[in-house]
């Protein structure tokens, strides 16, 4: 087999195959031998019909498309084998140019992974934002400790308040007729936690137990349900009972309820160290992005349109991924949001694009400054998933599937491609 590549614009790339009669031959005769027990001819049993007269009786050309269709990922992969530069994005496009005892040869076009053009990724001066501990959010995280063990008591001889948890019986009627889903029997509902659809809550504020009301509320325009959105209904709401939450006091009983310190004081100290570890975090994360940006925005590269779909694909993916271990459908989703697939996928077509731009940028560096894996950071992380196993790292790599090699691999190179960013960036 011979072949020639040439580039073509639009970050293509275009294969001339060539297969002399004898490797033509071979394929074909390949082709007869994976098909023959298809046919059969009188005098013969099935698949014992010699291809000569298999080729006699329906035309010399019979196997030459089995033959084409298993040779050529055969071929086309020795090329991208020998081609390292090449980093196909899409599938091939194919055309057999000649075919018949001589030989064959066609051209395979594919779009390749785009050159890019690096801007400046040193020396780039970016702020790292502080963020300080305040009273405030020591208090904050107090307040959500004592409604973790806050009890909750029963409101008597008054109406109900925003913030009470409220249990209700409602039934809700369109024109006169209740409508499905909108009949409930016991139902918990903390008022102004918004969870209903808009304006529900506010008119169930004032109730006192025991009454009765008819409220009306109107669907909103993109509610989920083509029968009830933008509609006016009716709602029959029964009070059964209004509660609030006792928050218990603080002080150093709430600090042994609730932690594994005795004083109030220690646990205002254990949270504040928490926080400000937190909060180290959050600005380093925020600098890491706000530098690989700048990067990304000083890089120029013509992103093929194959790659930004393929971009689009995962992120479809991940929602529905995502929607069901929620236990929802993806389906659901998009009515519920008001889009169709189309829709969404042309709302994320930006966030995809500057995805696709981001590793193509990224993947630039690690080649150009060789950034790589060694043996020595991967024996470390293979030793701290051991530890967590209880395993030795032997015992441990020796179960390893080779796709968890590649990821930590992966990883390595990441971190020791952040670590070069913020060491040529400080």
């Amino acid at each position: 087999m011979k072949y020639t590549i040439e580039k073509l614009e639009k970050n293509q790339v275009k294969f001339t195959f060539k297969l002399n009669a004898e490797e033509w031959e071979s394929c074909v005769n390949d082709a007869y031998i994976k098909n023959k027990n298809k046919y059969s001819y009188p005098g013969y049993r099935k698949g014992k019909v010699p291809r000569k007269l298999l080729e006699g009786v329906y035309g010399k050309g019979l196997f030459f498309d089995d033959a084409f269709n298993e040779s050529f990922p055969k071929y086309y992969g020795e090329a991208l084998d020998k081609e390292k530069e090449v980093f196909p994005v899409d599938r091939p496009e194919v055309d057999v140019t000649t075919i018949d005892d001589n030989g064959v040869e066609f051209t395979a076009v594919v779009t390749v992974k785009p050159e890019v053009t690096l801007g400046e990724y040193k020396g780039i001066k970016i702020d790292k934002k502080e963020y300080n501990v305040t009273d405030e959010d020591i208090n904050a995280q107090l307040v959500s400790y004592q409604d973790k063990v806050a009890r909750m008591i029963d409101v008597e001889g008054r109406a109900s308040e925003e913030g009470d948890t409220v249990t209700i019986d409602y039934s809700g009627s369109l024109n006169g007729v209740q409508f499905d889903g909108g009949t409930a029997v016991d139902q918990e509902l903390v008022l102004g936690s918004k969870t209903f659809i808009p304006g529900f809550e506010e008119q169930v504020v004032g109730m006192n137990v025991g009454e009765e009301r008819d409220i009306n509320v109107k669907f909103p325009e993109e509610y989920h349900s083509e029968d009830l959105k933008g509609k006016d209904t009716v709602f029959h709401i029964v009070m059964k009972k209004i509660q609030k939450k006792e928050l218990p006091e603080l002080n150093d009983e709430l600090a042994k309820d609730v932690s594994e310190f005795d004083t109030l004081e220690e646990l205002k100290n254990d949270i504040k160290n928490k926080l400000t570890e937190q909060n180290k975090l959050r600005a380093e994360r925020e600098y890491e992005d706000e530098l690989v940006k700048t990067i990304v925005d000083n890089a120029s590269v013509e992103i093929p349109a194959c790659m930004i779909e393929s971009q689009i694909d995962e992120i479809v993916k991940d929602m529905q991924y995502r929607m069901m271990y929620q236990g929802l459908k993806f389906e659901d989703y998009l009515q519920y949001i008001g889009q169709t697939m189309e829709e969404f996928r042309k709302a994320n077509e930006e966030n995809a694009k500057i995805q696709t731009k981001t590793q193509l940028v990224v993947d630039k560096i690690i080649k150009t400054e060789n950034i790589k894996s060694d043996a020595k950071s991967l024996n470390e992380k293979i030793k701290e998933l051991a530890k967590q196993a209880n395993k030795t790292a032997k015992e441990y790599k020796e179960n390893m599937p080779e796709r968890q090699i590649a990821y930590l691999e992966n990883q390595i190179i990441s971190d020791k491609l952040f670590a070069f960013l913020k060491e040529n960036n400080a």
